[in-house]
């Protein structure tokens, strides 16, 4: 059983030629809504990777809320840890451009109320399995469920996105770290250049395994022994870029839970990574089991 204890947001997603400038208005395309948030995304994407998976979170008592939790529901993800406050649903406000790349407001609304006591809650009759978690919620509540984690002996997976001034401090008390290039910069103050150093120091010095995606080069770890794997992404033309992250997350946590070594399971999650660029949106993108088993047979 994986636990996934983060955000739940409705993607409100506009298409344009190129991304706006600040202060300046680019006239734009199509606009549409999905399920989204970090944590949902992430949900599903273990899901769909054949995981049992229940997601803890918080939404509104809002128009919003069933949309946002709608994908989540069809595909049997346990949503018992779910909490409906007074106010709006999370909302990711996502402007996308013609080769795909995207910029992410977040607003937080019910994904504010997640408290310390929530993530007490949603543990207190967990031992061991995988946790995964992110930072769209409080982040007093997440590092309360990493300190919970690790006495219990949960496999806790925490993604730094998005990254905050906490996340120094709170990104050594997971099991695995998993950032993206630009948050593993921030977290250690060095380049690209000096990437396979900064992540060797980093997992020598915090006893953890720690992984950096890097788009359509793959993906790179470091375990807590020194030992350095790399896997190759897809090579495709993206979309949409949107969930992409998340569905590495997900499909990571599942093929860990199942049993899979480290590299196999990042394999298989770069894999599901890059066939998610591959249609719009966050959640709808998120591939199936099978279609990532015929992109890794193909």
């Amino acid at each position: 059983m994986i636990t996934v204890f983060g955000s739940t947001n409705l993607d409100q997603v506009g298409t344009v030629s190129r991304l706006p400038k600040p202060g300046e208005t680019v006239a734009g395309g199509s606009f549409s809504m999905a399920a989204g948030g970090k944590g949902a995304n992430q949900a599903l994407a273990a899901r769909r990777a054949g995981a049992e998976v229940r997601h803890v979170s918080a939404v509104g008592k809002d128009a919003f809320a069933g949309l946002a939790l709608e994908l989540l529901e069809k595909d049997g993800v346990d949503l018992s840890g779910l909490k409906h406050v007074d106010g709006p649903t999370g909302i990711a406000m996502i402007f996308v451009d013609s080769h795909g790349e995207n910029v992410i407001a977040i607003l937080p609304g019910a994904n504010g109320t997640v408290t310390v006591e929530d993530a007490e809650t949603a543990l207190a009759n967990v031992t061991g399995g995988v946790m995964l978690l992110q930072q769209e919620i409080p982040q007093a509540a997440t590092e309360r469920a990493l300190d919970l984690a690790r006495e219990k002996g949960i496999t806790a997976i925490l993604n730094t996105a998005p990254f905050l001034e906490t996340t120094k401090a709170v990104a050594p008390k997971a099991a695995i770290l998993i950032a993206n290039e630009t948050e593993f910069a921030l977290l250690t103050g060095r380049g690209i250049n000096e990437l396979d150093a900064a992540m060797g120091d980093w997992a020598r010095e915090h006893k953890q395994t720690v992984i950096v995606t890097l788009g359509g080069d793959g993906a790179r770890a470091v375990t807590a022994d020194g030992k350095a794997i790399s896997v190759p992404a897809l090579k495709v033309t993206p979309v949409d870029t949107v969930g992409a992250g998340d569905t590495f997350c997900g499909y990571l946590a599942a093929g860990l839970d199942a049993g899979l070594q480290l590299e196999a399971a990042m394999q298989r999650a770069a894999v599901a990574a890059s066939v998610a660029c591959l249609k719009p949106g966050a959640q709808p993108a998120i591939p199936t089991a099978d279609e990532v088993a015929a992109a890794l047979a193909g």
